[in-house]
C-alpha cells in the first residue's frame, strides 16, 4: 500500500475494556501494513465526541471505521448515521447473553443506514473486510489480499493431507469408507 498521511481506518470501541477483542482489527490491519488509529467512543457516555467523530471521519482521511461495543451497543449505528463511510460493527460479547444481545443491537439497523456486521467477537474479520473495502480502490493490497487468500488455501489443503494420511495409516492404508 502506498505511503498515507495518516490513518485509514478508525478502530473504536465503547469502552477500554473491548480492547482485548478488538486488538484483533489492528493485528489484522497491521498484517496488510494499513495504518490504523483507536479511540473509546461511548454513545451513551459521549454521544457529542461519537457524532463529531463520525461527521469529521472522512474529512480526516479515514475510509472506514470498525466500531464494537456491548450490551446495548449503539456506537456502530449511531456513527453510521452521522458518516457516510463505511461503518462495520464488532459486537463485543460481555458477561451476560454471550453478546447476543450486542449482535442483534449493531445487526438490526433501519433502512438508509447500513453497518456492516460481523460475528460476536469477529474483530479480526472486521479488520480483514476493512482491508478489502481499501483492496477494491488499491491494487497493490488487492495483490495482497490474494495472496493472504491463497495462503488460506494453502494451509487447508495441508490439514486435508494431514487428516487423511492419519486417517489412511490408522486404518491400515485402506483409508475411511469407500471413498479416496
Amino acid at each position: 500500500m502506498s505511503p498515507v498521511a495518516g490513518p485509514l481506518v478508525g478502530i473504536v470501541m465503547g469502552s477500554d475494556s473491548d480492547w482485548p477483542v478488538m486488538e484483533a482489527a489492528a493485528q489484522a490491519l497491521d498484517e496488510f501494513e494499513i495504518a490504523y488509529e483507536v479511540d473509546v467512543l461511548s454513545a451513551h457516555r459521549m454521544p457529542r465526541e461519537m457524532i463529531t467523530y463520525g461527521e469529521q471521519a472522512a474529512d480526516r482521511g479515514l475510509k472506514t471505521i470498525i466500531a464494537g461495543a456491548g450490551g446495548a451497543a449503539h456506537l456502530p449505528g449511531m456513527l453510521a448515521s452521522v458518516t457516510p463511510l463505511p461503518v462495520i460493527g464488532v459486537p463485543v460479547p460481555l458477561k451476560y447473553l454471550d453478546g447476543m444481545d450486542s449482535l442483534l443491537s449493531i445487526v438490526q439497523m433501519p433502512a438508509g443506514v447500513p453497518v456492516a456486521t460481523v460475528s460476536v467477537g469477529g474483530a479480526r474479520n472486521a479488520g480483514l473486510l476493512a482491508a478489502r473495502i481499501l483492496a477494491s480502490h488499491d491494487e497493490e493490497l488487492l495483490g495482497r489480499m490474494r495472496e493472504f487468500q491463497q495462503e488460506l488455501n494453502d494451509q487447508a489443503t495441508e490439514k486435508g493431507k494431514r487428516l487423511r494420511a492419519k486417517v489412511d495409516s490408522g486404518a491400515g492404508g485402506s483409508g475411511f469408507g469407500f471413498g479416496k
